[in-house]
C-alpha cells in the first residue's frame, strides 16, 4: 500500500462525550491508560504499511496537533510520505467549515491531487480496534472493485444506529441506508472505506453540493456508478462516542481475559513515550484487575480501575471502577466508584464520588450522563469533604468557591468560573 494516501477525519466535536470534548477534539481523548484515540487508527495505517497520513482537523485542534507532531512514535516522521495535520482554510471560494466527512475531504482535494496516490482510504479517528487495511485492498483486487467498505456484524436491535448494507452473495453492496428505522440488514459499516484514485475524485465531483457525508451521500452515489464491494471484518471493534461506551470500553481493559489486546507485539498501539519514573506502590496499597500508568504514587485501594500515569493515590483512598487520567491527586481516605476524572484534578480529603441510588439525569448533560457515572472536568479541583452523587458531573478548571456546598445530589452540575 506504499501508493496510499489515509485521511484520517479528526475534527469530532464529540458532544455526547460531555466534559470530556469541550476542551479537545474527540480523537485526542485520553484512553487505556497512555494512548489518546486517534492512537489505535495510527497505529493501524503504520502496521499495515500506510506511510501516507493526512489527518483532517476542525473542533479544538491543539492537543491533537501537540500529540501527534511530527508523527515520530508512529515512524511518520519521514521525508517520503510520513504525516500532514490538515486544518479548515480561507482564501478560496470553496473554502470554509467543513459540513461533513466528504466535504472535509472535497475541501483538500488538491492536497490529494497533487500526488501520485493510486488509492485513497479514509478512517475514523476515533475507534477502538486493530484492523490491517491491507485485507481491504486484497478485496479490492480480488473483485476489480472501485471502492471497498469495512462491514462488521451488529444485533439487529443496534443497526438502526449505523449505516446498513445490502450485499449481494459475491459480497457487492447494492444497498445502502443510512440509520434507518427498521434495518434490512445487520451488516453495519465501519467508517472505512478504500477508493481507487478514480473513484474518490469522480464522487467529490459528481455528488450535488449540499450532500456533505460519506455514509449518507458518498457511498450511495457509488454503488449505483461503481463496483463497490465489502469486507467484512470479524474482530473487536468499539465506537466509544458516548460516555458509558467510552467507560465500558476502558472497564473491558482490566477483566481477566480482555477483548482487546494492548499487549500484541505484531501489532503494537503506539503513543508518544515520556520521561518517567516507574509506578510505585507503597506498604499497604491494594491493586486488583487495573491498569497503572508510569509515574503513579498508590498508597491506596484500586480495584477494576484505569489509572494514567502521574496520578497518586492517598492512603486510605479507594478507587473501584474508575478512570482517573494523566496527573491527578487522590488526597487521603477518598472513595471513588463509577467515576472518571480528567487530567490534573486535585480531589481533596475524604471526598466521595459516586454514591446514592438516585440516577436522575446531570442537570446540564442531560442525554449524556444517565447511568450512574460521575465525571469531573480536567484541572479541577475538589474541595476536602465533597460528597458527589450519581450523574454529577464538575466543569473543567472548578475551585472550591465554585460548589454551592459540601454535597451535591444526583445529577447535579457545577460550572466554573474561570470562564472554561
Amino acid at each position: 500500500m506504499r501508493n496510499t494516501l489515509a485521511i484520517i477525519l479528526a475534527g469530532g466535536k464529540g458532544d455526547r462525550l460531555a466534559e470530556l470534548c469541550r476542551h479537545r477534539a474527540k480523537p485526542a481523548v485520553p484512553f487505556g491508560g497512555r494512548y489518546r484515540l486517534i492512537d489505535f487508527t495510527l497505529s493501524n495505517c503504520v502496521n499495515s504499511g500506510v506511510f501516507h497520513v493526512a489527518v483532517v482537523t476542525q473542533y479544538r485542534p491543539r492537543s491533537l496537533a501537540r500529540h501527534i507532531g511530527i508523527g515520530r512514535p508512529w515512524d511518520l516522521d519521514r521525508s517520503f510520505g510520513g504525516i500532514e495535520v490538515l486544518h479548515p482554510h480561507l482564501g478560496h471560494a470553496d473554502s470554509d467549515w467543513y459540513k461533513g466527512t466528504a466535504d472535509a475531504c472535497y475541501q483538500n482535494r488538491y492536497f490529494v491531487a497533487d500526488r501520485n496516490y493510486t488509492h485513497i482510504l479514509v478512517l475514523a479517528g476515533d475507534h477502538i480496534y486493530a484492523m490491517d487495511y491491507t485485507h481491504l485492498q486484497g478485496v479490492m483486487d480480488a473483485k476489480g472493485a472501485d471502492a471497498v467498505v469495512a462491514t462488521l456484524r451488529v444485533p439487529r436491535a443496534d443497526a438502526t444506529r449505523f449505516g446498513t448494507l445490502e450485499l449481494a452473495p459475491d459480497g457487492r453492496i447494492i444497498g445502502f441506508e443510512e440509520k434507518p428505522p427498521v434495518p434490512k440488514s445487520d451488516m453495519a459499516s465501519m467508517g472505512i472505506y478504500l477508493f481507487t484514485r478514480e473513484a474518490f475524485f469522480d464522487a467529490l465531483a459528481r455528488v450535488p453540493a449540499g450532500m456533505t457525508d460519506f455514509g449518507q451521500h458518498i457511498i450511495p452515489y457509488l454503488i449505483g456508478e461503481h463496483r463497490v464491494y465489502c469486507y467484512i471484518f470479524e474482530d473487536y471493534w468499539r465506537d466509544v462516542g458516548t460516555v458509558d461506551a467510552y467507560f465500558d470500553a476502558n472497564m473491558e481493559l482490566v477483566t481477566d481475559l480482555p477483548a482487546f489486546n494492548l499487549y500484541d507485539d505484531l501489532w503494537p498501539v503506539r503513543t508518544p513515550g515520556r520521561d518517567s519514573s516507574p509506578a510505585r506502590f507503597h506498604p499497604g496499597a491494594v491493586v486488583n484487575r487495573a491498569l497503572v500508568g508510569e509515574g503513579c504514587e498508590i498508597r491506596g485501594t484500586v480495584r477494576d480501575a484505569v489509572i494514567f500515569p502521574g496520578v497518586t493515590v492517598g492512603p486510605g483512598t479507594t478507587v473501584d471502577h474508575s478512570i482517573v487520567m494523566d496527573g491527578c491527586h487522590l488526597g487521603p481516605n477518598c472513595r471513588l466508584e463509577r467515576a472518571i476524572l480528567d487530567k490534573e484534578t486535585v480531589v481533596g480529603e475524604g471526598c466521595v464520588l459516586g454514591t446514592g441510588d438516585d440516577y436522575r439525569p446531570n442537570d446540564h448533560y442531560t442525554a449524556q450522563l444517565t447511568s450512574g457515572l460521575v465525571l469531573v472536568g480536567r484541572e479541577s479541583v475538589l474541595p476536602a469533604g465533597l460528597v458527589l452523587e450519581r450523574n454529577a458531573c464538575v466543569a473543567a478548571r472548578a475551585r472550591p468557591p465554585d460548589f454551592p456546598g459540601d454535597h451535591l445530589p444526583a445529577g447535579a452540575f457545577v460550572a466554573s468560573q474561570a470562564g472554561w
